[in-house]
């Protein structure tokens, strides 16, 4: 007879937020748009922000994801970011990103590059921001568990990295863009 995990030892259930995120297909075309819990489903084709924090030092915001994350609960993010509502631009969706998960605003973002992530059901248009800050956060509590700074080849070595911000990452690095210093952009 085996034990069933009482409720208190469960992990909690995911949050799905209820929202529409441009769809696009497979050239990055816009083509439409669908619930959240349907894209993901469905496995569609749609667009994702990455804004990789730095501070002074050079050091990555580490993000802890927090365990009712739909995708990847209690990982870890290397940028902040997520999924471009319907109709919204690119640029536009970094910055309500940011200001949501780490409570970063008012600072300047610069565009440093685009990638795919096809891989574990995910078919995501990547654009990678970076922003240079050293002032305080102000963490999201429904999907930021804790926040913390190391240097990116230290960052890059943790384990439980979430698979597409490993590769904005590892894409800036050979970029050579960890290393420039940041001017101000969109």
């Amino acid at each position: 007879m085996t034990a069933q995990p009482s409720p208190a030892d469960a992990p909690p259930e995911p949050i799905i937020a209820d929202e529409q995120i441009q769809l696009v297909d497979p050239r990055n075309r816009p083509c439409g748009s669908a619930p959240r819990a349907a894209m993901r489903r469905f496995r569609f084709w749609h667009r994702a922000t990455y804004i990789v924090v730095r501070n002074a030092r050079g050091e990555l915001c580490v993000q802890r994801r927090t365990l009712t994350k739909e995708v990847f609960p209690g990982g870890l993010d290397l940028a902040a970011g997520g999924v471009v509502g319907a109709g919204e631009a690119v640029h536009v969706a970094a910055r309500r990103e940011l200001a949501e998960e780490l409570g970063i605003r008012g600072v300047p973002l610069r565009h440093a590059l685009e990638f795919v992530h096809a891989e574990r059901g995910n078919h995501i248009f990547g654009s990678v921001f970076l922003v240079e800050h050293d002032g305080p956060l102000t963490l999201q509590a429904d999907e930021v568990a804790d926040a913390f700074w190391l240097a990116p080849d230290d960052a890059l070595a943790l384990e439980d990295i979430t698979p597409d911000t490993r590769q904005a990452v590892e894409a800036l690095r050979a970029a050579g863009e960890l290393g420039a210093p940041l001017e101000a952009g969109s």
